[in-house]
């Protein structure tokens, strides 16, 4: 399998486990808008079920925490760079306009986030 031949499986391994770690209980909330992530951070289904969706005093918070420490596991796991291109910006509502500012706050101050790129287009 090539996938084990180069030490993939390995990395692979390592990120879900960071992404475990990183994103704990609640990592069910960002499995809602990313859905392909349940795969990896959602093994037991039993344990996710009961999470009431407004059992913190702000939800919108959480998420942009939850997508920071998912940019921040992602960048920081790889020699690569890692790419996030929004197109047509000018139809970004104000709640994912503020999730792009604090994801670029948040990984522009990290020392060890060096490997995060952001492109954003919008037409004027």
């Amino acid at each position: 399998d090539v996938i084990l031949s180069n030490g993939r499986c390995n990395r692979v391994s390592l990120v879900e486990s960071r992404l475990r770690v990183a994103l704990g209980q609640e990592a069910h909330h960002l499995v809602k808008v990313i859905p392909n992530l349940r795969n990896i951070l959602i093994k037991d289904e039993a344990a996710n079920c009961g999470h009431d969706e407004y059992d913190c005093v702000d939800p919108r918070k959480r998420l942009e925490y939850l997508l920071c420490q998912f940019v921040a596991v992602i960048s920081t796991s790889s020699s690569a760079p890692i790419t996030l291109f929004l197109d047509d910006l000018q139809w970004a509502d104000e709640a994912s306009i503020e999730v792009i500012k604090r994801l670029l706050l948040t990984s522009g101050a990290s020392h060890q986030s060096k490997s995060f790129f952001f492109l954003g287009c919008c037409r004027g």
